[in-house]
């Protein structure tokens, strides 16, 4: 089996994300969206999460780009800043070879790194038994399901509410007050 190499997503790599966010956008369920978006909003996205200091990963596997993984703020009142809500998508081909948990892994240690406490997985269809079963092997915990929040290919999806704790320790961050 070829090794997988994650890396630090770059600008040339978003050609192969849109590609990949595209079929899982027409496809899949793991994205509610119905259109999927072209190269220029795939870049907006890359650079807002940049923007934000957080991480943006790409696999390469047989020597093409075949997953990506972000973390973006969970929600953008002050107080959630030190929650981050994880993304994770594996080619269609490439599933099933460990590349999703290796981008997760180094998307938790990243995160972990810059400071964030708490990471969200919102996974898209409780039937995505694949993208639960990968968050439950990094660690995370099935908080809930919203239930029937999402209409795509003639069905109601849930969503699946995951989390893990980047930190144990329960004390203030440095230097926070409140």
């Amino acid at each position: 089996m070829a090794p997988i190499l994650i890396r630090i997503a770059t600008e040339k790599d978003m050609d192969a994300v849109q590609q990949i966010y595209a079929d899982e956008v027409l496809n899949g369920s793991a994205s509610f969206e119905l259109d999927p978006p072209d190269r220029a909003e795939i870049e907006r996205r890359w650079r807002t999460v940049l923007e934000a200091g957080l991480p943006y990963f790409v696999a390469e596997h047989a020597h093409k780009v075949a997953g990506y993984a972000y973390a973006a703020p969970y929600r953008p009142r002050p107080a959630y800043r030190y929650t981050v809500e994880n993304s994770v998508y594996v080619d269609r081909s490439s599933r099933g070879q460990g590349i999703g948990l290796a981008l997760l892994e180094q998307l938790i240690e990243a995160c972990r790194a810059s400071g964030a406490r708490q990471m969200i997985g919102i996974i898209g269809d409780s039937e995505n038994h694949a993208s639960i079963g990968l968050h439950e092997r990094a660690g995370f915990r099935k908080i809930g399901v919203l239930a029937d929040v999402g209409w795509k290919f003639g069905r109601w999806l849930d969503s699946v509410v995951m989390q893990r704790a980047l930190e144990s320790d329960a004390r203030p961050p440095q230097g926070e007050g409140r």
